[in-house]
């Protein structure tokens, strides 16, 4: 049970995480306080969640027992994306052999992009490209292909940083998922993803105060994007969709009819089951086949309107297990998007002064 002082600024309280005590602190102004039967509303300032981030590292938020797949460079790119099909996985870590160090990510969004490039190349065809290794996506001539290697190194994290570093990471170098390095041993424990980290704050952020601001309408705290969508209509070819997966770096893209109402949606974790299906071949089809042969289960759009709460939205972004959510106004015509490093980037980084890591 949480314990709190009436007159003093610290809110305590202890949660069960790996089998271990994890303390739950907040240190804020308290600004207004009430009784309603037997709970307190308790107003406080917008730093709550920042603070709660920057007191819990990323070992905390590991979970007891998770899957993690590792490719070693010498690898086939093909076996490579049907493992992570039949894992169903959306990257993994990548070892040199010859360097005895990790070197990189592999990513979905490396596979759009090998399809982007090479589907119609007057001089490659895409049987060839089957047969490369991962490590020849490393060689200068790839630079525009492989994900991280114009960084010219893997984007870690130690598991004793702060989930708040954690979310800066993520936000600023605008990646999807963040290895957890062991810096003693070397090993990766863990792929860090926004939503682990909000499932982390949704679940055990519930020892410290509320916000104020998470009772606000989601159109008056402006969270999301509003202009310039990127969306797709049902009628253009998935090499156009994947055209602006690559050009606009998009994790999903919505499905409109020539209304602009969203039919669907279809995400770079779609595209990968192309390879499983071995269609890759014929990226003409129309989105609507698309959408149609897409094998995996389906729950339709998770939408949102304009007058819910930030509250209500982050519930159910948490309990859908989605990285998104399509704002609609009640004809369904697509308003905006609300992903997780938007909810992430305005509840932890704005509050703390950093901004427009998104932009």
């Amino acid at each position: 049970m949480a314990t709190q002082q009436k007159n003093g600024a610290a809110l305590t309280g202890e949660v069960l995480l790996r089998d271990e005590r994890v303390s739950v602190s907040y240190t804020g102004k308290k600004q207004d306080m009430k009784k309603q039967g037997a709970i307190t509303v308790v107003d406080v300032d917008a730093t709550v969640y920042m603070n709660f981030m920057k007191s819990h590292c990323c070992y905390n938020a590991i979970p007891t027992s998770c899957k993690l797949v590792i490719f070693d460079t010498k690898l086939q790119v093909k076996k490579a994306f049907f493992a992570l099909v039949a894992n169903g996985l959306r990257a993994a870590p990548l070892w040199d052999s010859k360097l005895q160090r990790f070197v990189g990510m592999l990513t979905i969004t490396d596979f759009i992009n090998i399809l982007h490039c090479y589907y119609r190349s007057p001089l490659v065809q895409m049987h060839e490209l089957e047969n490369h290794k991962i490590e020849t996506w490393r060689g200068d001539s790839f630079q525009n292909v492989y994900l991280q290697s114009s960084n010219h190194f893997l984007i870690s994290i130690s598991p004793e940083a702060s989930l708040f570093d954690a979310i800066y990471s993520l936000l600023k170098y605008k990646i999807h998922r963040l290895p957890v390095i062991d810096p003693e041993s070397g090993n990766v424990l863990h792929i860090l993803t926004h939503k682990r980290i909000l499932k982390f704050l949704h679940i055990f952020g519930k020892k410290v105060p509320k916000p104020a601001f998470v009772g606000k309408q989601i159109q008056e705290l402006g969270i999301g994007t509003f202009r310039n969508i990127a969306t797709v209509q049902q009628t253009a070819t998935l090499h156009d969709a994947l055209s602006i997966f690559v050009e606009r770096r998009v994790s999903a893209l919505p499905v409109v009819d020539e209304q602009g109402k969203v039919v669907s949606l279809y995400s770079r974790f779609d595209v990968i089951n192309l390879a499983a299906q071995k269609t890759y071949n014929n990226l003409d089809m129309t989105m609507q086949e698309a959408v149609r042969r897409r094998t995996c289960f389906f729950e339709g759009v998770l939408k949102c309107y304009p007058d819910e709460t930030l509250d209500t939205i982050l519930d159910r972004l948490v309990k859908a297990e989605v990285h998104r959510l399509v704002l609609v106004d009640r004809a369904d015509v697509v308003k905006g998007i609300i992903s997780l490093s938007d909810l992430l980037q305005a509840m932890v980084l704005t509050p703390a002064g950093i901004e427009a890591l998104l932009s």
